[in-house]
């Protein structure tokens, strides 16, 4: 059976940490942040963990069925 390959765009966008959490960016952080509070802003820099709805997706995308 051959190897499942890695999607390579999701392996730059999430992180997985030593206990198995999926982490990932938050989006609206690109534009328009004069309309933003500065502690909305800052929430948009931390890592959130993947939810689990889209963590099946995601864990297939990463090749770790």
């Amino acid at each position: 059976m051959p190897k499942q390959k890695t999607n390579k765009t999701a392996a730059k966008r999430f992180k997985l940490t030593s206990k198995g959490t999926i982490l990932r960016r938050k989006a609206t952080r690109a534009h328009k942040l004069s309309g933003k509070s500065g502690a909305r802003k800052r929430a948009f820099t931390k890592e959130h963990s993947v939810d689990a709805t889209n963590l099946p997706a995601v864990k297939r995308m990463l090749g770790m069925r």
